[in-house]
C-alpha cells in the first residue's frame, strides 16, 4: 500500500474538508493523518494530510481525479508520494556548525533528503564534503563577480532539480532576484540577535551587554535580509558565570538544531507561506520516532 501527502491551501469556505475526505473514501484510500488551519485574518485554509491507498491508486490517477476539487474550490494543491526524497543543496561560507550537523542527520536516516550538492565561497570543508560522496562547487563571490556567481549557482540547483537550498551559515548577501526567482526554496539560519547585535562578532557584543538568553531563528529567504517569514525558532538560557566563548559555542548549537528542524519541516511538506508568517504542522504521531528533531 502505497503512502502520499495531500497539502492545500485555499480560501475558507464550506465543504473543502467533506470534498477532501469524500473523495479519498471513493478512492479506496484511508487517512492516516490530518492537520487544518483557518486563517481568520487572512481567510485562508491550509490542510496537510497523509493517507494510504488501500485500493492501489497511483498517484497520477489520484491527481487527475482530484482535478474537480481543486477547480470547485480554486486550490492550490499538491498530492505526493510520502517516500520521495527531496533534493536539496546546501551553501556554506567559513562556520560549518550547520553543514557538519546536517550532514550527520543525513548520513544515519534522520534527515531524509538527497543532497545533491554543496556550494561554498571558501575551500574550508571541500574535503568534508567530497568524503561524503557529494560534489562540491566553489564559487569565490566578489562585488564584481556577484551577477556571474549567482547565475552558476542558479545553474548547479536546475542541473540537479533542486527541490530547496539550505543556507547553513552562508555570509554572502543573495541578490533580490535570486531571492525573488526561489522564493519560498531558500531557508536561512541566523542568531535571534538581530537587529539588535549586527556586524562581526554578534555574541561577543551579546556577552559585553550581559544577555540572558541566547537564541537562533531559521527562515524563508525574502528581499528583506533576515526579515523573511520564519519557520522556527530556540532558546538557550545563559547565567553571568559563562564566557564569551561559551556563548558562542551554545549559540552555535542552537543554530544547528533549529535549522535542522526547519529543514525537517519542510522535507515532509509541514509549512505554508501565510504572507509574512508560516503555518507549521506538527509531525503526524505516527511518525514521530522518525521526525523528532534536536
Amino acid at each position: 500500500m502505497k503512502s502520499y501527502v495531500l497539502t492545500v491551501t485555499c480560501k475558507s469556505t464550506r465543504g473543502i474538508v467533506a470534498a477532501i475526505t469524500g473523495y479519498l473514501a471513493e478512492k479506496g484510500c484511508y487517512i492516516t493523518d490530518s492537520s487544518q488551519f483557518d486563517d481568520l485574518q487572512t481567510g485562508l485554509f491550509f490542510m496537510r494530510l497523509t493517507f494510504i491507498s488501500q485500493e492501489g491508486a497511483k498517484l497520477e490517477e489520484l491527481k487527475e481525479g482530484f482535478a474537480p476539487v481543486v477547480k470547485r474550490f480554486d486550490m492550490t494543491c499538491e498530492i505526493r508520494d510520502s517516500e520521495e526524497r527531496m533534493k536539496v543543496v546546501l551553501m556554506v561560507s567559513r562556520f560549518g556548525h550547520c553543514l557538519n550537523d546536517l550532514l550527520y542527520r543525513w548520513k544515519i536516516g534522520a534527515l531524509p533528503i538527497d543532497i545533491v550538492g554543496v556550494i561554498s565561497n571558501h575551500f574550508d570543508y571541500q574535503k568534508v564534503v567530497v568524503n561524503h560522496d557529494i560534489p562540491f562547487h566553489h564559487i569565490k563571490v566578489t562585488k564584481e563577480n556577484k551577477p556571474q556567481a549567482e547565475a552558476r549557482m542558479l545553474e548547479i540547483v536546475e542541473q540537479t532539480d533542486a527541490d530547496l537550498v539550505v543556507l547553513a551559515r552562508y555570509m554572502q548577501v543573495l541578490s533580490d532576484q535570486l531571492c525573488k526567482k526561489m522564493s519560498g526554496r531558500i531557508i536561512n539560519i541566523h542568531h535571534s540577535f538581530l537587529p539588535s547585535f549586527k556586524g562581526a562578532n554578534p555574541y561577543k557584543q551579546a556577552y559585553e551587554r550581559g544577555v540572558k538568553l541566547i537564541g537562533a531563528t531559521a527562515h524563508y529567504v525574502t528581499e528583506d535580509l533576515d526579515e523573511g517569514p520564519i519557520i522556527e525558532q530556540d532558546i538557550a538560557r545563559i547565567t553571568h558565570a559563562q564566557s564569551a566563548e561559551d556563548y558562542v559555542s551554545i549559540g552555535r548549537d542552537v543554530e544547528s538544531q533549529v535549522l535542522a528542524r526547519a529543514v525537517h519541516a519542510h522535507i515532509h511538506h509541514r509549512c505554508f507561506i501565510n504572507g509574512n508568517r508560516v503555518v507549521v504542522f506538527p509531525a503526524s504521531p505516527g511518525s514521530y520516532a522518525s521526525e523528532r528533531m534536536g
